[in-house]
């Protein structure tokens, strides 16, 4: 029995990295033709934008928003599994979080792109903005975050946050300067991993400020390209199949970028553990 589970698991591992390799290849290869440094450094041109030129535009657009929504996010996020972990004694109230969490984490992307446009573009007037891109987009990582942090607070070692306490040390100074120096790789590993998830939804932002053809963002207070709709503009239209698989792409390699980095990041701990501990 344990054979064939092993069988199967390398089966299963095989599958999901041919998978992925074939879709890199796949892309790459359809778009090979648009893909140079001007596209990359490029804005939109063309009689039907996006026919010609680049999408230097969509991609700082996407970093921009990703960067915001991340640092919100984040300081939500952290506040709460801080809050849960080192505060709370009810586990009623952990139990309402967890569900809370839960329920947003279950809301399609779309749904939160609508919420966006009426709440934020309508009813608080900030328009079509990278600043309602971003807000929509960290209520979309929020649980992703938290519920990780949680998760590695919860795995920290209580024999240092216990050695703090019995030295008289508040519970905030050991949260700010020592568990903050725990788990400060781990927790930039996850808003790694968050952006990744979060980069290629395209529902959340079509409504609240993403456009067809904008400058360079400058301003939050100001709608900007994005790469997922960039993408989706051009696919739907058909304006330019090349251009959109370059685009896609492009896309793709950001994602396995931050992906690369998170776990990066997490070899990058190990090691630190390995100095620290002389493993």
């Amino acid at each position: 029995m344990k054979t064939l589970i092993k069988i199967w698991a390398v089966i299963s591992f095989a599958v999901i990295i041919f998978a992925a390799i074939f879709i890199f290849i796949f892309i790459l290869y359809k778009g090979r033709n648009a893909l140079s440094l001007d596209f990359l450094l490029g804005k939109p041109e063309g009689i039907i934008l996006g026919k010609e030129g680049g999408i230097f535009p969509a991609i700082v657009g996407s970093l921009y928003t990703c960067l915001i929504s991340s640092i919100i996010s984040s300081v939500f996020a952290v506040s709460s599994a801080i809050y849960l972990v080192f505060y709370n004694k009810n586990k009623y109230i952990n139990s309402c979080f967890d569900i809370v969490f839960q329920c947003i984490a279950g809301i399609p992307s779309v749904v939160l792109g609508l919420f966006g446009y009426a709440m934020l573009v309508l009813y608080l007037g900030l328009g079509k903005s990278i600043l309602s891109m971003s807000i929509t987009q960290s209520i979309m990582i929020l649980p992703f975050i938290a519920i990780r942090m949680k998760k590695i607070l919860k795995e920290l070692d209580k024999d240092i946050i216990n050695s703090s306490y019995a030295l008289g040390i508040s519970k905030s100074y050991t949260i700010i300067h020592i568990v903050s120096k725990e788990i400060g790789v781990k927790a930039l590993s996850v808003i790694m991993l968050a952006n990744a998830f979060a980069i290629g939804a395209a529902a959340p932002l079509m409504f609240t400020g993403a456009v067809i053809n904008a400058p360079t963002a400058s301003s939050i207070f100001k709608p900007s390209m994005v790469l997922p709709y960039h993408l989706y503009i051009l696919l739907t239209q058909g304006i330019s199949q090349q251009n959109a698989y370059a685009a896609a792409f492009v896309l793709l390699s950001i994602v396995l970028l931050l992906n690369f980095f998170a776990v990066f990041l997490r070899f990058l701990r190990i090691m630190i553990l390995k100095n620290r501990y002389k493993i």
